[in-house]
């Protein structure tokens, strides 16, 4: 998630720079340039074509033009209302082609749409350029600014006002012709750099398989898991085989039951080096690139380094800040990681083995430890972990807290068969948005999950704009009758998403602009990660967590598993993520190019902090998508930091009740309808009444 500009523009969205008459006669049947004739005004999948982007793209360009230069050439003073909000207002119909292009290439993309963004990014980022640095139109905005006091304007006003001024200052508009000139072919490169890196991470993944033609090397394997492999091998016209892929259900539970080390050690090595074996999908001198462009973008701009630039706008502040709670982190993270180690060794000892703990082997003698510790295992969890009962798990708890439901939908066109779509509804049934859900793997899906909008909440003459929302994952699909069962991570993954979709569903404000999660990526986590509190809750846990066959709830027996082993393997999971989170402010941090090859850098970065040899990073380098083109950037650290905020906010549910009316009314009123109109620490203090308390954090995690 990234913070909005009130100019239409996403790191995968494209243009097209032109195109000839005949094209252009096709407008009149393009359906993106079309007034939506769909329930509730949703994008018109059924009709949309590949074909359709290239014209609505050019058509759409030219209409943001016309309206960005009749602000410029406007002969009356600039006001708040003819600049700012004119500009605020600008550039709808780009919007709406950009949510649509930019959902579908990341949540069910081809070749075609990887070629169209591939080919056309600089052209999205020259458009931009060239408004945030039209001297003309920031003279208007300056003029509006520095007169701000004689406008009468409200909180939400002067925050838009804000943003804009900054999103200009930040931009370039302050530059010298000569520099605006270099950071435009900076900003050019850099839209085609961090589309190359998506994509090629992307084909590297689709790529690999690990074929198993003898059962024996199948022991240790749950059935579901053997099942659902057997299926992907028939549908890849292996049949009699089973293939494992590097989507995370797949790679994951492999590694974490196969018996066969050999295996283990073949697939783990494939998922840690994607995009880093040589071949056209190398991102070892990309990711150089963008780091090195970044720091000499940040120097234009008067910043020591990119992490200085961007953590300008967080609730971080700045790089020593981030440094300092991820430091603080570290040190007791890693040496129950070390203990964790040891443990590990110990029994792989009493296995009859005496080799060193490799990060192939860590979650396969993990789970065995887990099961002789805790007399549990993750798979006699799920099924009690079903997407339905957890999805709807998801849906009840909201409702609880805010009296909101969920009715499916079958008559709202959809991009691809499994989507799913929900009206929402508020307590007093009144129309809240739309909720769209895309919950499995496939190789048109990029991995991970995620939300986003196909349109964004604001206000349209005094009434309110609904949003539509779109929440995408990669968990476990159904196998046969079989239906998808969750492991509790991929459960508690779907709260979190659901809790991004609530931010955007919840907006209430005047400005697109500013609505939902345009907030600091230190603070858009917190809706997100709080809810995962109540995914694992014993209360909750047995209202949704129901065995698919029986229906009985969650027996307390393992409940009472999930609680002892609730710290388990936590240096670990604090571990890989630290180490990642500062692996990219080091990246990010540097006031000096980066001249070491990407391998060296990261094994610099990892030295310097101890990491021990059996964990590697959450993502290493090649495959750090989330900073090399997810836009998180010098804010990989974001949801450590909105942990130490989620911790302490679930800690108010807890003292005055997990569904307390006045506590959720509190949250939905000062964090979940707000999104950017104030700053973030005030909107926390609003709801808490005090600053955050690390020491919820720290009690989670048992790093104390």
């Amino acid at each position: 998630m990234t913070k909005k500009s009130f100019i239409p523009f996403l790191v995968v969205t494209a243009l097209f720079v032109g195109c000839g008459s005949a094209e252009k006669s096709k407008n009149a049947d393009n359906p993106l340039l079309l007034a939506y004739e769909t329930p509730f005004d949703v994008p018109p999948f059924d009709k949309i074509k590949d074909e359709h982007f290239r014209p609505a793209y050019e058509e759409a360009l030219r209409v943001h033009n016309l309206e960005i230069d009749s602000i410029v050439n406007n002969t009356e003073d600039a006001t708040f209302l003819n600049t700012i909000v004119a500009l605020e207002n600008a550039g709808s119909l780009l919007q709406s082609v950009s949510s649509v292009f930019g959902n579908l290439n990341s949540a069910n993309t081809n070749d075609s749409l990887q070629a169209i963004a591939k080919e056309l990014a600089p052209v999205l980022s020259a458009h931009r350029d060239e408004i945030f640095m039209n001297g003309k139109l920031f003279e208007r905005v300056k003029t509006v600014y520095n007169n701000k006091e004689s406008f009468g304007l409200d909180n939400e006003d002067s925050r838009l006002l804000e943003e804009t001024y900054k999103g200009f200052v930040r931009s370039g508009a302050n530059l010298s012709d000569a520099d605006k000139e270099k950071l435009k072919s900076i900003n050019s490169e850099l839209s085609v750099l961090t589309t190359t890196f998506g994509q090629n991470l992307l084909a590297e993944s689709n790529a690999y398989e690990l074929v198993i033609e003898n059962k024996e090397d199948l022991a240790g394997l749950p059935e579901g898991l053997i099942s659902a492999a057997a299926e992907t091998a028939n549908a890849k016209g292996k049949e009699g085989k089973w293939v494992f892929t590097l989507s995370n259900p797949s790679v994951m539970p492999f590694l974490q039951y196969a018996d066969n080390r050999e295996l283990r050690k073949q697939i783990w090595e494939a998922y840690q080096s994607r995009s880093s074996n040589g071949n056209e999908q190398d991102n070892n001198e990309t990711l150089i690139k963008i780091a090195n462009l970044r720091l000499e973008k940040a120097n234009l701009l008067g910043y020591p380094s990119h992490a200085a630039y961007v953590l300008e706008e967080s609730m971080a502040a700045n790089p020593a800040n981030a440094y300092a709670l991820l430091n603080k982190l570290w040190t007791p993270a890693l040496n129950k990681a070390k203990a964790e180690s040891a443990d590990i060794k110990a029994e792989i000892g009493e296995d009859g083995f005496d080799f060193d703990v490799a990060p192939y082997d860590w979650r396969y003698y993990t789970e065995k430890i887990r099961t002789k510790r805790f007399n549990m295992s993750e798979e006699e969890f799920k099924p009690y972990f079903s997407l339905t009962a957890v999805r709807e798990g998801a849906f009840a708890t909201a409702h609880k807290l805010w009296g909101i439901s969920f009715v499916a939908l079958n008559n709202v066109p959809t991009y691809h068969d499994e989507v799913e779509v929900y009206e929402v509804k508020d307590k007093d049934g009144s129309h809240l948005g739309l909720l769209y859900a895309d919950f499995f793997p496939r190789e048109s899906k990029r991995g991970g999950a995620w939300m986003s909008s196909f349109r964004n909440q604001s206000t349209k003459d005094g009434k309110r704009v609904a949003p539509v929302i779109t929440i995408v994952c990669n968990f476990t699909k159904p196998v046969g009758d079989q239906p998808a069962l969750l492991t509790f991570d991929e459960a508690t993954t779907l709260f979190h998403e659901f809790g991004h979709a609530l931010h955007g569903l919840f907006s209430d404000v005047k400005y697109s602009s500013l609505a939902g999660t345009a907030v600091s990526r230190d603070f858009v986590e917190l809706p997100s990660q709080i809810m995962e509190n109540w995914a694992g809750d014993p209360e909750v846990l047995k209202t949704y967590a129901k065995h698919y066959k029986t229906g009985e709830a969650i027996p307390d027996s393992l409940i009472t598993k999930m609680q002892n082993a609730g710290t388990f393997d936590q240096g670990f999971a604090t571990t890989e993520y630290v180490s990642a989170a500062l692996l990219d402010l080091d990246y990010h941090s540097t006031t000096k190019p980066i001249t070491v090859d990407a391998k060296t850098f990261e094994k610099n970065s990892m030295d310097k902090i101890g990491l021990i040899e059996a964990i590697i990073p959450r993502y290493k380098s090649p495959y750090f998508q989330h900073i090399f083109s997810g836009g998180y950037s010098a804010g990989y650290y974001a949801y450590i930091w909105a942990e130490v905020l989620d911790s302490d906010a679930f800690a108010a549910f807890k003292e005055k009740g997990l569904y307390d009316p006045a506590t959720a009314e509190s949250f939905r009123k000062n964090i979940l309808q707000k999104g950017g109109t104030e700053d973030p620490a005030k909107l926390y203090k609003a709801f808490r009444g005090k600053d955050p308390d690390p020491i919820h954090l720290m009690n989670k995690r048992g790093l104390n």
